[in-house]
């Protein structure tokens, strides 16, 4: 197997080639799915993908057990792309990978209650797979690099093991990650061994490579949470939102492309999305690698950013694309207030074809404002289409939606002032003061949450204001309300299981685009009965003092948030005089030769 051919040419696409992406044009294109996908991809990245697809189901086989099924998988391709009317080759894709797993033999004593999934039918049965699996699997022992000797050794004299056994424990190690990016992985810790290995000291080469290869890993991860976050959103809204959300993003990385020409990628996106969402790797990489090349192949019609990310070896493209500025607004653009204010006609174009009536809107209002958040633009258009459904029922529309810009304004200031007011307190108090501040607001709306889960919280939102605080003021909403939104959805995901309170879940139940400022504006929960006051969670001993600073400052988080959800309605000048009076009994007690004598008298 030629793995850097089989790395690079998932990206490689004929641009002269355009297919629908919805999958019920494909299936009556193609008698069979598997020898269409094979003919695509060629056997070499076809055996990639095929064994990220059973790596990320099964996660606790070995490598070994996985490349049977593999090996099964392939045999039935080259089988119909010899003959596509043969027995089995009319099934879906997905089909052929649940059904090699439910034929694997015990798959109870490994898996449990994951083999009752093989007595559901299509598509249910692939829902309940993907249930089980393991976001962080503590079964799979973490990565140990072999001496530099070895592993250089290794890819000399067995190559295709080796960099098959890393994708394979990339893909079990992350269950969620799209195989494209596990690809653009292996290409690059290929890359490292190939530039390494002919170096007079590997090892020190090597340990340059891991660390960046650590960064890249790290990037991985954070794709991960990007793409889980739009699967659910596709799954929790529905198509609608989701799309509504990429038409935001690329009419402000787009705004000299043609609404048509961005609203048939948009839904060529969800399209795919909805395919790696799903657990069908094959049909992902085949179906995202034609996504770009079709992007590249009319790159003067979307973007001038795009010309060196085109011009780049295929394997880079992705990334560079995906991390391009956005394009320069167009001169001259036209007043929005006439199109859909002022305009006569404005009620008879929003009837005749309402959704695609809101679609240029939600267009038009991005391509104007590339400094807003995509949340803040779907929530301006969810008051557009409300004053529209009221003001358009009346006798006289154009004086009931004349206010309509002071309106709208309102969610603009709404969300400029929380941007403000947090970046100013993050950048003039610092990181270790915004934390407290965030556990005590957040205490206070859910005190049902434990301090270690209210803790990650908080962390969590101060490193969105480290992120997004340091950057130059029209990038900051954008990035604070994407990240926040993907904090919040997870929390949201913690309620269904593990109800908090009514006004959580209030928040939770709201549209996707207004659950932060729900969350903002929530205040203490009024309905929370504090457990009675417990002397002895105060109770300090000589660790306040000689525990290491990071377990320290946990230890005085879990305090805070404890005092808190003992007394809730303690003000912040209550909450600082305490704090204060904390720090002079530690600077005191530990310079005493009896801390602990000293604690308990302070």
């Amino acid at each position: 197997m030629k793995w850097l051919t089989l790395i690079s040419f998932i990206f490689f696409l004929s641009s002269a080639r355009s297919r629908n992406l919805q999958r019920t044009a494909r299936d009556a294109e193609h008698k069979s799915p598997i020898a269409h996908r094979f003919n695509d991809l060629k056997e070499e990245t076809f055996k990639a993908v095929t064994m990220i697809t059973f790596a990320q189901y099964l996660q606790r086989c070995s490598y070994d057990g996985l490349s049977k099924l593999v090996k099964d998988v392939v045999d039935l391709a080259h089988k119909c792309v010899a003959n596509e009317d043969a027995p089995e080759c009319s099934k879906p894709l997905p089909s052929v990978f649940l059904d090699e797993i439910c034929q694997v033999d015990k798959l109870r004593d490994s898996y449990g209650d994951m083999a009752d999934c093989c007595g559901k039918a299509d598509p249910e049965r692939n829902q309940c797979f993907l249930s089980f699996k393991v976001q962080h699997p503590d079964f799979v022992q973490p990565y140990q690099r072999p001496a530099a000797d070895v592993i250089c050794n290794e890819y000399k004299d067995h190559r295709v093991q080796l960099l098959g056994n890393f994708v394979y424990s990339v893909a079990r190690r992350n269950p969620f990650l799209h195989a494209p990016a596990i690809l653009g992985l292996a290409a690059e810790y290929e890359n490292a061994l190939k530039s390494c290995c002919s170096e007079s000291d590997v090892g020190a080469c090597l340990d340059a490579k891991v660390r960046q290869l650590a960064v890249i890993k790290e990037r991985a991860k954070k794709i991960d949470v990007q793409q889980q976050h739009g699967c659910r959103i596709l799954e929790k809204y529905g198509e609608r939102t989701f799309q509504a959300s990429k038409l935001v993003r690329l009419s402000q990385k787009y705004p000299k492309a043609p609404f048509a020409e961005l609203a048939k990628m948009v839904h060529d996106v969800k399209d795919v999305y909805r395919e790696c969402c799903d657990g069908d790797m094959v049909e992902c990489v085949d179906d995202w690698s034609e996504l770009v090349a079709s992007l590249c192949s009319k790159q003067d019609v979307f973007s001038s950013k795009l010309k060196p990310c085109c011009e780049l070896p295929v394997v880079e493209r992705t990334k560079c694309i995906m991390e391009a500025e956005f394009d320069d607004k167009p001169d001259n653009l036209p007043s929005l207030v006439e199109k859909y204010i002022q305009d006569k006609e404005v009620c008879k174009s929003y009837e005749a074809n309402h959704d695609a009536f809101l679609s240029e809107f939600v267009y038009d209002y991005s391509r104007r404002h590339p400094e807003l958040s995509t949340q803040l633009i779907m929530r301006i258009t969810k008051g557009y289409e409300t004053l529209m459904d009221k003001c358009c029922k009346t006798d006289n529309p154009a004086e009931c939606y004349g206010n309509a810009q002071e309106e709208l304004n309102k969610h603009v200031k709404e969300t400029e002032d929380v941007v403000k007011t947090n970046c100013e307190l993050f950048n003039t108090h610092g990181e270790a003061d915004f934390l407290k501040g965030i556990l005590v607001r957040y205490t206070k709306k859910m005190p049902q949450v434990s301090s270690e889960t209210l803790l990650e919280i908080g962390k969590k939102m101060t490193a969105v204001g480290s992120k997004c605080c340091n950057l130059p003021e029209h990038k900051r909403m954008s990035c604070s309300e994407h990240y926040l939104s993907i904090i919040i959805e997870d929390m949201c995901k913690r309620q269904e299981s593990t109800p908090i309170n009514e006004q959580v879940s209030q928040c939770c139940n709201e549209l996707y685009s207004y659950r932060r400022p729900c969350f903002t504006a929530m205040g203490v929960d009024t309905k929370y009965v504090p457990p009675a006051f417990d002397p002895m969670m105060f109770n300090f001993d000589e660790k306040l003092c000689t525990a290491p600073p990071p377990e320290r400052e946990t230890g005085q988080l879990k305090m805070l948030v404890n005092l808190i959800k003992r007394k809730p309605q303690m003000t912040e000048e209550q909450i600082k005089t305490i704090g204060e009076s904390f720090t002079a009994m530690v600077e005191k007690c530990c310079k005493q030769a009896d801390v602990e004598g000293c604690l308990g008298e302070e």
